[in-house]
């Protein structure tokens, strides 16, 4: 695989299960689903952290959020820490970013040659507001998240990234002729919110064909209480005006994956117009997932498959057509961007190379962790996903258990079923075979409250970061 050139595309809160590709029964993804249709899927891949800027640290790096320390939307990667990119530069292999990175400032070392239209964290900060996790200290998000407007039209992350696919087609065809092979990421930021897409997409969800929210705590079901607190935080479905508001909210979300879709189609037309789709591996992924509503959430920031699972496609010369159901991790695709290139990064123990996991499709004894500490959490929540069982780990609460082969919709919680017990604990000693839970957790409140520290107090950090979606960078229209 090291003669073609290597292209990653990555979008930003896109649930995994949001795809035609992957039985979605009616969101469209035509492109993404071709796509998959010509190489492998990865239909267990996993965040190392359900929020944006520690998971892209992590994807930069191939380390955990607990190895990197960079543990919220405050604590942004600045290239200190060696990555791919790095990786790639040192072997004289062109590395180049179109768009969202969610990194400090442009001007950092963070491994790539240009960064073109970078969207970094607000201010070269961050939300250090949300950083303040203590339930005696924090304060609740007194805006809505999801943005003021929702429903058909433009935002500024609509008109974002378009800008970035027209300076990614560009980028292709001014590279169509280069005699060394090339790595390209491109950053898109849908279908994160503001929950607005135009017309056209959002028309192509009508309110009578969405479902009903899945185990609504409306309906009888309560909500686990560590997911009360951390809902507490922003409260998202609590701040919709009416039910009309929350269906429209729905039909943006979906709308928002199919403009995603018809934004891959063409950065990949545009590979085939410059005759490189036969030399060139192309990657799909996203961040982290969305709730879009199920259990009453929405956003991300939690364990459950529709926040912490991310979608996985790769294409390209030498990669084989199928499924891989092997547990895999955003950290795994950083190995392999690195070893795509014959190149080497110091990933966490475990952490394999996507190519090599293809030939292991149905690995029931592989470790995927992931971790939380971040806006709204209490304390620090933890995943570890092994075969078919999941294990959610939350400090000072109860666990979760759930069996993903029977109940991939994780409707029941079986870390009380006294037949589970063998189970429980061998994903808890595989857990601190990563790293000790309270230990970690109280490390990143350490952390955490040595950024408040710095910058002047509690007072001072509740008015630093961007209220809600990081603004984009000003692009011509």
């Amino acid at each position: 695989m090291t003669k073609s050139n290597l292209l990653v595309i990555m979008s930003d809160e896109h649930q995994a299960r949001a795809m035609g590709c992957a039985g979605h029964p009616f969101v469209q993804t035509p492109n993404l689903d071709a796509l998959a249709a010509r190489g492998t899927r990865f239909t267990s891949a996993y965040t190392p952290s359900p929020i944006c800027v520690p998971a892209r640290a992590s994807f930069a790096t191939g380390l955990y959020p607990h190895q990197t320390r960079l543990w919220d939307n405050a604590m942004p990667y600045d290239g200190s820490i060696r990555g791919w990119g790095h990786a790639l530069q040192e072997k004289g292999i062109p590395v180049e970013s179109i768009g969202k990175l969610h990194y400090r400032a442009e001007g950092d070392p963070a491994g790539f040659d240009i960064e073109h239209i970078p969207m970094m964290v607000a201010g070269g900060v961050g939300m250090v507001w949300a950083s303040i996790r203590k339930e005696d200290e924090r304060i609740l998000g007194p805006k809505r998240m999801l943005g003021d407007y929702i429903g058909p039209g433009d935002s500024k992350y609509t008109e974002y990234d378009a800008a970035v696919v027209k300076r990614t087609k560009d980028w292709i065809a001014d590279h169509a002729a280069d005699n060394q092979p090339w790595c390209l990421y491109v950053g898109l930021v849908a279908p994160h919110f503001p929950l607005i897409v135009p017309q056209e997409f959002f028309d192509l969800y009508p309110p009578h064909m969405l479902p009903p929210a899945k185990l609504h705590p409306d309906n009888g079901h309560p909500r686990h209480p560590w997911i009360e607190k951390q809902n507490a935080f922003m409260d998202s479905e609590a701040k919709f005006t009416d039910e009309n508001e929350r269906l429209a909210a729905m039909s943006a979300y979906y709308g928002l994956c199919t403009w995603l879709d018809h934004n891959v189609r063409q950065i990949l037309d545009a590979l085939d117009r410059a005759g490189l789709t036969d030399t060139t591996t192309v990657v799909y992924t996203s961040d982290h997932g969305d709730n879009v509503g199920a259990r009453g959430l929405w956003g991300k920031s939690n364990m459950y498959e529709e926040s912490a699972a991310v979608p996985i496609i790769m294409a390209g010369p030498d990669v084989p057509v199928g499924v891989c159901d092997s547990p895999v991790s955003l950290l795994d695709l950083s190995a392999t961007i690195a070893k795509h290139f014959d190149a080497e990064i110091d990933t966490a123990d475990g952490v394999t190379d996507l190519a090599v996991l293809i030939k292991r499709p149905t690995d029931k004894e592989r470790v995927v962790f992931a971790e939380y500490h971040a806006a709204g959490a209490v304390s620090g929540a933890f995943m570890l996903r092994k075969g078919n069982w999941k294990l959610i780990r939350y400090v000072g609460f109860p666990d979760e258990l759930f069996d993903l082969e029977n109940d991939p919709e994780e409707l029941k919680n079986r870390a009380s079923d006294p037949s589970c017990v063998a189970i429980l604990e061998d994903l808890h000693t595989e857990l601190l075979k990563i790293c000790d839970p309270e230990q970690t957790d109280a490390q990143a409140f350490k952390d955490q409250a040595a950024l408040i520290e710095r910058h002047g107090g509690r007072k001072a950090a509740l008015a630093l970061g961007a209220p809600g979606a990081t603004p984009p960078p000003a692009v011509a229209q």
